[in-house]
């Protein structure tokens, strides 16, 4: 199992639109981070966590052909407003997309995208719709995607719930804000973790701060733990610097073999 992470930054993305941060202007490449995505490829095909803005970007950078399912951790618009851009795997595959989501989040999803995941409307001929097939998750109850069991873990984000997962050994969380006691249980063991972190100090009301990700990466005793979904406020080679042993920033790009 390989990780990509296409994207590390926040809703905001880095650079932030009309600022002149030391982050922003930074000519290192790992400081520039696009909205959270990740992709996971196993020998059995291709997963997409997340479907951002700049997804169609994303993964012609990452030179990705082909796309088997995708996995929603939550709706919100960094998470899923580049759905679009998966039309051409329709029109390639003539197959509708597997997507997997919290059960639920159907009529929401059908209200803000019919054409893409309602049935009912076709494509007239000679055009494509990015149709997709979606399948609701329940919290741990292991749902098998490409081979693999996928345990849906979910975690606090403000009034809502994001689900990251464990799959195998990995364990992947964005945008929490904690690990309540069942899904820390269920990461325990997982060798990888993947983990959100918007900056220093100052502790936000819906993520997880660096501070608040080491103290959850120990929780856990992952040997090798990510941070994504970074802000503007933290440098990638100073980050990379002062986080503790086996806990380090991710970069768009960075690819980790599970």
């Amino acid at each position: 199992m390989k990780l990509t992470f296409l994207g590390t930054g926040t809703s905001f993305g880095i650079p932030v639109i009309g600022c002149r941060c030391s982050t922003c202007t930074s000519d290192d490449p790992r400081d520039h981070r696009t909205r959270h995505g990740a992709l996971l490829r196993f020998e059995e095909g291709s997963l997409l966590v997340d479907l951002p803005p700049e997804l169609r970007l994303q993964l012609v950078r990452e030179g990705v052909g082909l796309i088997d399912a995708v996995w929603l951790t939550h709706l919100h618009a960094d998470h899923i407003h580049g759905a679009d851009d998966l039309r051409i795997f329709r029109f390639r595959s003539k197959k509708d997309m597997p997507v997997f989501c919290p059960e639920g989040c159907r009529w929401e999803l059908l209200r803000r995208f019919p054409y893409v995941f309602d049935e009912a409307i076709q494509a007239p001929p000679g055009s494509t719709i990015p149709q997709f097939r979606l399948t609701g998750f329940r919290p741990f109850e292991p749902v098998d995607i490409l081979g693999h069991s996928f345990t849906p873990l979910p975690v606090p984000h403000g009034p809502g719930t994001v689900f990251g997962f464990r799959v195998g050994d990995l364990g992947y969380v964005t945008d929490g804000k904690r690990l309540p006691a069942r899904t820390l249980e269920a990461l325990k063991g997982v060798r990888t973790l993947v983990l959100n972190a918007l900056w220093w100090g100052n502790p936000h009301p819906t993520h997880f701060n660096v501070e608040e990700a080491i103290e959850a990466s120990r929780a856990v005793g992952a040997e090798r733990t990510f941070l994504t979904h970074m802000t503007h406020e933290v440098r990638h080679q100073e980050l990379l610097e002062a986080l503790p042993e086996g806990v380090e920033p991710a970069f768009d790009g960075l690819t980790v073999v599970i």
